[in-house]
């Protein structure tokens, strides 16, 4: 309790620039809370888990199962991109690899949504924190000039402790922001590198198991 009582005071110390500077920790945290689901839970898969799983299918070459496996798994860009590939495998390479691409168009863009705003918002905080600072030392220079000498130590204290929250905070903000960016970041385009190593993997597997698919749809 008496941290949120600090935190309440210096933020009222700070001014009107600390508004903008919430504003900007309230956002970042949200994508962030957002990023961390998605990236961590609602879009990764074990990778060779899955792979194992339709190997199997693939070596056996039952391409129907394949499909049906790839369908079963949990919904992510990884498992999307192979569906549409072992949907064309009939075609033809070069149709499943066209199918393959396109569906890494339309997935990839989940794993980066939102993301890049983090920087954006690191910046603009850092830069509210700089506004708010710059407008506390006006406000003491203003101080000198033109109050009273009785007055001039209490506005002088509230010019400098304006500035200084508003550099404190908005430095708490950017940082918070670009570190959780370069985290995230990070964690997307491991994501990618998997989803394009097991595209080709998939693809050189149908190549490979393509006679054997043929003959058991023949029988």
């Amino acid at each position: 309790m008496e941290l949120f009582h600090t935190l309440a005071v210096r933020f009222q110390e700070g001014g009107w620039g600390m508004y903008p500077i919430l504003a900007c920790f309230i956002f970042a945290i949200a994508i962030v809370a957002d990023r961390i689901a998605a990236l961590y839970r609602r879009l990764d898969i074990d990778k060779e888990e899955f792979l194992a799983g339709l190997k199997k299918h693939i070596f056996s070459g039952d391409l129907d199962q394949a499909i049906s496996y790839t369908a079963a798994a949990k919904p992510t860009p990884l498992t999307a991109i192979v569906k549409s590939g072992l949907m064309q495998v009939e075609k033809g390479d070069a149709e499943v690899q066209a199918a393959m691409d396109e569906a890494s168009l339309r997935e990839m863009p989940r794993l980066e949504t939102r993301t890049g705003y983090l920087a954006m918002l690191g910046n603009v905080a850092t830069l509210c924190g700089l506004l708010g600072t710059v407008s506390g030392l006006i406000t003491c220079f203003a101080a000198v000039a033109n109050v009273a000498a009785e007055e001039k130590s209490r506005v002088l204290s509230a010019g400098i402790a304006e500035a200084m929250n508003c550099t404190l905070f908005g430095l708490f903000t950017g940082i918070l922001a670009l570190v959780c960016f370069s985290v995230l970041q990070g964690r997307t385009q491991h994501m990618l590198d998997d989803i394009n190593e097991t595209s080709v993997g998939v693809l050189n597997l149908i190549v490979a198991n393509r006679d054997k698919m043929k003959a058991r749809t023949s029988n």
